[in-house]
């Protein structure tokens, strides 16, 4: 069987293209946080993705990258990290503020002044936005007073929309593994299984599969009948399914740290008509969608086409936003093809279309898989709606 990674040399080299991308902006040190809902920064740069704690990068311009763990992350954090230099601090460990004996400890405002003793810090960029911690932002300020600090999100982001080769390998394993996961749970789906019995299906199956969790953003989701479908997102409960009704399967695969996501409607025995029609018409939305994407289509040409079809379909009342999103380390990430704001599609980058449909008089559900942007249009990458969807609900 084939389980791709991502080599070493390929980390060194995106080392390389964030200091010149730091350069270019005149950025003489960045730091970047990273948490348990949002890994994927500290891990593209450094093959890190903690256990139960948190993580951090702080890049010199001039100097060395050295990776921040928490203590009880810290020889799983040796073990993996692609960056050599790693430091114990406490601010990136347990919530709860367990103190560990452990020698080599030091806290942020240490690190920060080790940093300024040897480097002329003019400008410093923060990488985590929305989850950068108050008591690290602190320490820096503190260090560095009267200093400009930043948000340089985009120009890791910058770095991320173009898949390498083996990033690429390693989506398109998240995508056979959750596809092969969604046949697996499918067919065990009966009468009295509960949402939290399909839960498990589907994450034993990717398990065994070779992912090594469930995709990063949500843990599987199978909201069943009117009122949970209605949820955008949910916590699955003991609800027991009955024939006739939508059930809306939604989980994604993580492999090597890269996410491949599908999104499938479900319903026991008989399917209504109008459950029927409407699946038809969000299937046929997404190949509308999936037609038009290619290098150089842009974020508002996607939506003029996925909006066009609902209107001619009368679903449009029933769409909540725009079908098309950027997929890779997270499994919805920046660039979002937003239908105010322009974004280019470019080649190689890896994009869910995910149509949803909510507030039916009898429920919601998502239609969504995984695709990789080619030079003559789109790869599709999860295989099992192709097939399921037609021969369901056609």
């Amino acid at each position: 069987m084939n389980f791709p990674v991502i080599l070493e040399k390929e980390f060194k080299t995106r080392i390389k293209r964030f200091k010149q991308k730091m350069s270019d902006n005149k950025l003489d040190l960045v730091v970047i946080y990273s948490n348990l809902l949002d890994p994927s920064s500290v891990r593209y740069l450094s093959d890190v993705s903690p256990i139960n704690e948190s993580a951090a990068i702080v890049i010199p311009l001039e100097g060395e990258p050295i990776l921040c763990s928490g203590q009880a992350c810290h020889e799983w954090s040796k073990f993996k990290s692609k960056i050599k230099d790693v430091r114990i601090l406490p601010e990136v460990g347990e919530v709860s503020g367990v103190e560990y004996d452990i020698e080599d400890q030091m806290d942020f405002k240490d690190l920060f002044k080790e940093i300024k003793t040897k480097y002329y810090i003019k400008k410093i960029g923060i990488i985590g936005e929305l989850i950068f911690p108050y008591v690290i932002y602190r320490k820096l300020e503190s260090v560095f007073e009267n200093i400009q600090i930043t948000n340089c999100e985009q120009l890791i982001y910058e770095l991320r929309m173009q898949k390498s080769k083996d990033e690429r390998e390693c989506i398109k394993k998240a995508g056979r593994i959750i596809s092969d996961t969604f046949s697996f749970a499918v067919d065990r789906i009966k009468p009295g299984y509960t949402e939290l019995d399909i839960q498990a299906d589907i994450e034993s199956q990717m398990l065994k599969l070779g992912a090594e969790a469930y995709c990063n953003s949500f843990a599987p989701m199978v909201p069943s009948g009117n009122d949970n479908s209605n949820l955008c997102m949910n916590r699955n409960t003991l609800r027991k399914i009955s024939g006739g009704e939508i059930v809306d399967l939604q989980a994604g695969s993580l492999y090597e740290g890269y996410n491949a996501v599908i999104c499938a409607p479900f319903v026991l025995g008989k399917i209504p008509q109008e459950i029927k029609d409407a699946v038809k018409a969000a299937f046929e939305a997404e190949k509308m969608v999936v037609d038009a994407m290619k290098p150089g289509a842009t974020s508002i040409e996607l939506f003029e086409v996925y909006n066009n079809f609902l209107k001619k379909e009368r679903y449009e009342k029933f769409s909540p936003y725009g079908s098309v999103h950027s997929l890779g380390m997270l499994e919805c990430e920046s660039p979002f093809f937003s239908s105010k704001k322009e974004v280019v599609m470019l080649e190689d980058m890896a994009i869910a279309i995910d149509v949803y449909f909510k507030g039916m008089s009898w429920g919601s559900f998502r239609i969504e898989d995984t695709y990789i942007i080619k030079k003559n249009g789109a790869e599709l990458v999860t295989s099992f709606n192709e097939k399921f969807i037609p021969e369901n609900f056609f």
